[in-house]
């Protein structure tokens, strides 16, 4: 059955124009291939939004995307913008167009490809044929939400930041674990710091309240210094992985550093609604910047989330991610996957060409 979407395109700041430039050619290709029909449209977004309207996020792009069926995401920032104050920075952006769009999820697969093992920093014995694990972050509450400023404190002028968290949040990013962990190998493990802070001690509390309604899922806690040291003694131990915003934001990054690119890990942000926002989880990456070298891969796979996520589209998302993993066993690279490798790697065009060939 033929179908048609209308994506908004946030290509950001850096290497995000050509990653996402990469991942509208493949989304094309897969539309040819299936019938379908996709509808871009570009908004501003972080330092270039800046640059041609003063504000990280106009208002322009926020209606853009509340219009759409879903948005594709690059990268924002930059050392071009950090002189600007802490409520203009490019980054900002990224927590406006979050809570206007009503994301509260974020799944974050971090997979390492049994073809890319000598690449992860992590032993092979430890990592044996790759692992694949799913973090469910909570995204628009905690930390970064919570209320924020400078007062006169003990020692003489602080900041603080403060965390909380409703039962209504936790039970809600909860229950989408839990329904994610049905979907994959029924285990789940909520991540906290119930020992020292109110707000995990509630969160705990209430996880074990809702894994009662979910009694095929076998259901654990960990504190989340345990867990970092976990991830990178024992990856495979791990399924599905919930947890608060600050502390997703860390692990998500870590996890991802063991299957040995961040290049490569896709991340997609849902609400209520079909709508979502899909990005890679790597930044700007202004060093090589308009260069031809970003790997394209976690764009393009953040492509694919949103044809499974956010129009049920699975037999295509799965093409795409097929494409991927036989580009990757044929054995080519870009920069960041060549390791200790010979040979010359590929350019983040070549790469793109290389997936839709295999498509």
């Amino acid at each position: 059955m033929k179908m048609e979407f209308n994506i908004a395109l946030l290509k950001g700041d850096g290497i995000g124009v050509e990653i996402v430039d990469s991942a509208v050619a493949v989304l094309e290709k897969v539309a040819e291939k299936f019938g379908h029909k996709f509808n871009f449209t570009p908004y501003l977004i972080g330092g270039c939004a800046i640059d041609a309207t003063g504000k990280p996020l106009p208002q322009e792009t926020v209606d853009g995307c509340l219009a759409s069926d879903s948005v594709l995401l690059g990268a924002v920032g930059g050392t071009k913008w950090d002189n600007q104050p802490g409520n203009n920075r490019p980054e900002k952006a990224l927590l406006g167009i979050r809570e206007a769009l009503g994301l509260y999820t974020n799944l974050r697969p971090a997979k390492l490809y049994p073809s890319l093992r000598s690449a992860s920093p992590l032993k092979e014995e430890i990592v044996g044929d790759g692992f694949d694990l799913m973090i469910v972050r909570e995204l628009t509450g905690g930390i970064y939400f919570g209320d924020r400023g400078y007062r006169q404190g003990k020692y003489g002028e602080e900041a603080f930041d403060t965390e909380a968290y409703s039962v209504t949040e936790i039970e809600r990013i909860g229950r989408v674990a839990f329904e994610t962990a049905m979907k994959r190998n029924k285990k789940l493990t909520s991540i906290d710091k119930a020992n020292v802070l109110e707000s995990s001690r509630l969160w705990r509390k209430t996880m074990h309240e809702l894994s009662k309604e979910y009694p095929e899922v076998e259901y654990n806690d960990m504190f989340v210094d345990n867990a970092a040291m976990q991830l990178v003694r024992n990856p495979q131990q791990f399924d599905v992985i919930v947890t608060s915003n600050m502390f997703g934001d860390i692990l998500s990054d870590e996890a991802s550093q063991i299957t040995g690119s961040i290049g490569m890990l896709a991340s997609a942000s849902l609400g209520s609604t079909k709508r979502g926002m899909y990005e890679p989880i790597h930044g700007s990456a202004p060093d090589i910047a308009g260069q031809n070298k970003a790997n394209p891969i976690a764009t393009i796979l953040s492509g694919a989330m949103m044809l499974r996520y956010s129009f049920g589209l699975s037999d295509e998302a799965d093409c795409i991610e097929k494409a991927v993993d036989k580009v990757l066993n044929d054995g080519w690279r870009t920069a960041d996957l060549m390791g200790s490798a010979e040979g010359t790697p590929l350019t983040c065009t070549e790469m793109t060409e290389k997936v839709l060939e295999a498509l």
